[in-house]
C-alpha cells in the first residue's frame, strides 16, 4: 500500500499524464527517468543557439514552447520555487513544447471552474436567472467542502508535484496540494445540483449525471496536466468529498430552511462565520488559502442573511403549486431580460467588491492605526499580523456584501426595473 500512495503521489505520474496529452518534454530519459544535465532540460550544458534553435523551429511549427526558465504567464512551465513549498529548483526546470492544443485549452478553461471569476460569475447567475433555493443549498455544500479541503490542506502540508514536473501554472503554487480543492469542487457543485434539482424539477437524469461527470473529470484532469497536482491528490480530494457530502446534503437541506424562517438566526450565522475565519487552521507559513476561505464563508452566510430578510420581511411565500416543475425555456424576450440581469448584476457585484474592499480595508487600517498604502506594500507573512488582519476583514465585508446584493438587493433592484425573474419569490 505505501508502495502505491508513493507511486501515485510520485511527480513522474504526473509528467506521464502530462505527456499523454500532448505535452512534450525536450529531455533525454535514461533507465526510465529524466536526465537533468541534458541540454534540453536546462542544466548547466544547456546553450542559448540550442534554445535558439528548438525555439525558432517550433514557431515555424505553430507549437507552444516553452524553453526559458523565467517564463511566465499561464503556459509558462517554470516553477515559482522561491515561493510555493517544496517546488522545482530553478536550475532545472523543464522546458517543454505544447503538441495538442485542444487538450491545452479545454484543460485551461477546466482548471478556471474552480476559480474565484467562475465563483463570481456562476453564482449571480445561478440565483438571478434559475433558481435561488437550489442555489443556497449548492452554496453551503461549496463552503463547508471548501473550508475542510483548504484546511486539511494547512494541516497536512504535502507540497505540490516538484522535479520534473514543469507547471503550466502558476496561480495557486503557494498553497500546499494535499488534497486537491479543485477536484472537492468538481464534485460538490455538479453533483449537489444534479441531487437538489431531480426531485424538483423534469429533466432527464441520465443527461444530468453525464454532464457533471464530465464537468468533475475535466476540472480533474486539468489539475495534473497542468502540473498542479498529484494524482493522488486528486484521489485524496475525490474521496473526500463524497465523505463529506453524504451527511452533507440532507442536513443542509434542512439547515437552509431553518436559517431563512427563523427569528434570529443571522445571529449565529454571522458568529459561527467568524469563528471560523479566526480558528482557522495554522500552516506555519502564510498561504492564500486562509484568505479563500473567508471569501466563501462569507459569501454563504451574505447570501442565507439575505434570503432571511427576503422571508422576514414577508417577500418569500410558499409556492402555488408543489414539485416537480417543468422547465421553461426562455423566449426571446425572457432571455433578453435574462442577459440584461446578468449583465447589469455582475456591474454592481464589482462595483460592490471594489466599494467595499475600499472601505473596509481603509476602516480596518484605521483602526489599528496603520497607513494603508504601507500595510498593502508590506509583505505577507505570519509574523504581519495586521497586514492578515486586514485581508481578512476586508474579504469577510466585501465578499459578503456581494452574497448579500446577490440574494436579496439586487433582486429588489430587478423587481423595481420589471426585469424580475416571475418565480424568484416563491423559493424558500
Amino acid at each position: 500500500m505505501s508502495g502505491l500512495i508513493e507511486y501515485l503521489k510520485g511527480p513522474e505520474l504526473v509528467v506521464k499524464v502530462q505527456e499523454f496529452f500532448g505535452i512534450e518534454y525536450l529531455h533525454c530519459r535514461e533507465n526510465g527517468k529524466i536526465d537533468s544535465s541534458d541540454a534540453y532540460c536546462g542544466g548547466v550544458g544547456s546553450s542559448l543557439r540550442t534554445r535558439t534553435k528548438l525555439r525558432d523551429g517550433n514557431k515555424q511549427n505553430g507549437d507552444l514552447t516553452n524553453l526559458d526558465e523565467d517564463s511566465s504567464g499561464s503556459s509558462s512551465g517554470g516553477n515559482d520555487s522561491d515561493k510555493c513549498q517544496g517546488g522545482a529548483d530553478k536550475e532545472t526546470v523543464m522546458p517543454y513544447r505544447i503538441t495538442n492544443k485542444f487538450w491545452y485549452y479545454l484543460f485551461l478553461i477546466g482548471t478556471e471552474l474552480g476559480d474565484e471569476i467562475f465563483y463570481a460569475t456562476f453564482i449571480p447567475f445561478w440565483f438571478w436567472n434559475i433558481d435561488s433555493a437550489v442555489g443556497r443549498r449548492v452554496i453551503m455544500v461549496w463552503s463547508a467542502v471548501m473550508y475542510v479541503g483548504q484546511s486539511l490542506k494547512d494541516v497536512i502540508r504535502w507540497p505540490r508535484p516538484g522535479f520534473p514536473v514543469s507547471r503550466l501554472q502558476k496561480k495557486w503554487a503557494l498553497e500546499y496540494g494535499m488534497p486537491s480543492t479543485h477536484a472537492m469542487v468538481s464534485v460538490a457543485i455538479p453533483f449537489s445540483v444534479l441531487i437538489y434539482t431531480h426531485d424538483r424539477y423534469i429533466y432527464s437524469l441520465p443527461a444530468g449525471l453525464a454532464f457533471a461527470t464530465i464537468w468533475c473529470a475535466v476540472i480533474c484532469f486539468s489539475r495534473v496536466y497542468l502540473g498542479m497536482h498529484s494524482v493522488l491528490d486528486i484521489f485524496a480530494g475525490l474521496g473526500l468529498v463524497v465523505a463529506l457530502m453524504i451527511p452533507l446534503i440532507p442536513i443542509v437541506d434542512k439547515l437552509d430552511y431553518i436559517i431563512v424562517t427563523s427569528k434570529w438566526s443571522p445571529i449565529p450565522v454571522l458568529a459561527i462565520s467568524i469563528l471560523l475565519i479566526v480558528f482557522y487552521p495554522d500552516s506555519g507559513i502564510w498561504t492564500p488559502t486562509r484568505g479563500d476561505t473567508a471569501l466563501t464563508v462569507s459569501v454563504c452566510a451574505g447570501l442565507e442573511i439575505g434570503a432571511w430578510l427576503h422571508y422576514t420581511l414577508g417577500d418569500f411565500k410558499p409556492p402555488a403549486n408543489p414539485p416537480p416543475y417543468e422547465i421553461i425555456w426562455p423566449s426571446y424576450a425572457m432571455l433578453g431580460m435574462l442577459l440584461l440581469r446578468t449583465v447589469l448584476g455582475l456591474c454592481c457585484v464589482v462595483a460592490t467588491r471594489a466599494f467595499g474592499k475600499s472601505i473596509s480595508y481603509a476602516f480596518v487600517c484605521f483602526l489599528l492605526g496603520r497607513d494603508k498604502n504601507e500595510l498593502r506594500r508590506s509583505e505577507n507573512t505570519l509574523q504581519n499580523k495586521n497586514k492578515i488582519i486586514v485581508e481578512l476583514s476586508y474579504k469577510f465585508f466585501a465578499c459578503g456584501m456581494i452574497g448579500f446584493n446577490t440574494q436579496y438587493l439586487l433582486p429588489n433592484v430587478f423587481k423595481l426595473l420589471r426585469i424580475g425573474r416571475p418565480d424568484f419569490y416563491t423559493e424558500i
